[in-house]
């Protein structure tokens, strides 16, 4: 299954993002023992006061080559699995991450 669904405004994307991962970087598609697929992303951005989740925001904006405004986190805020929406194509966010 892919990490990524189209909707309405775009496309959405599960991700694993690790807070204080020592870098900002998108290291690939895992599939977790459930089945589920994610985009796995790391920023150095501690998880507090929604630095994380700017780090990711803007980490993904920078990747697929889209304004920060057109990035944003549709679900989990403040967990380790939240679904991110932009408007760019599936093609482009596959090619970011799988390298």
């Amino acid at each position: 299954m892919d990490p990524w669904r189209y909707s309405t405004g775009g496309v959405s994307v599960a991700l694993r993002v690790t807070p204080r991962g020592g870098r900002d970087d998108i290291d690939g598609v895992e599939t977790l023992a459930n089945g589920r697929s994610v985009v796995k992303v790391r920023v150095r951005a501690v998880a507090e006061g929604g630095e994380a989740n700017r780090a990711v925001t803007e980490l993904l904006a920078k990747a697929l080559r889209v304004p920060k405004a057109k990035v944003r986190l549709l679900s989990g805020a403040t967990s380790r699995w939240p679904r991110s929406s932009t408007s760019s194509s599936t093609t482009r966010i596959w090619k970011t991450a799988n390298g």
